[in-house]
């Protein structure tokens, strides 16, 4: 798992059991980090909890990975449902008609995602992106609103 660039403040991490009884070493981020992890709070959320820094997370996080003492939880990041995505598509639609569909896939294509597992947290940022495809500006403000509606009902 390479965790060397890009966004890992919403990934989670569990503790490993392992069998054989080598002893390790730690310095105090790698310690302190290792006691937060629980299977169920994002790094970020450890970050603001802890006071460390992104960086010095991503640092012990990596050697922990190298030592298999723990390891991803795939499970913790939301995804947006059907009804946001068809939301999306429709408002989209109405302000620049037929390559909503194919815009909308470009744009989670790259923001490194997929549409069936699109995450929660990265829907304002999906919808932002799209926005600026509307040439429109009344009709970009008309798509801003029903989307952050949607998102504030999602609770997004």
């Amino acid at each position: 798992m390479d965790i060397s660039s890009g966004d890992i403040s919403a990934m989670v991490f569990r503790r490993v059991v392992r069998e054989d009884t080598a002893e390790y070493s730690f310095d105090a981020q790698m310690l302190t980090l290792f006691m937060e992890l629980d299977g169920k709070k994002s790094l970020a959320v450890i970050a603001k909890k802890t006071g460390l820094k992104m960086s010095s997370l991503r640092e012990a996080v990596n050697k922990l990975l190298k030592i298999k003492l723990i390891g991803p939880v795939a499970e913790a990041i939301s995804a947006v449902d059907a009804d946001f995505m068809d939301t999306l598509k429709r408002e989209l639609s109405l302000a620049i008609g037929p390559l909503a569909q194919i815009l909308i896939e470009d744009a989670v294509n790259d923001l490194g995602q997929s549409l069936t597992r699109f995450p929660t947290r990265r829907a304002p940022e999906l919808v932002e992106s799209l926005s600026r495809e509307i040439q429109r500006e009344d009709k970009r403000a008309l798509f801003k609103q029903a989307m952050v509606r949607k998102i504030k009902e999602k609770g997004y």
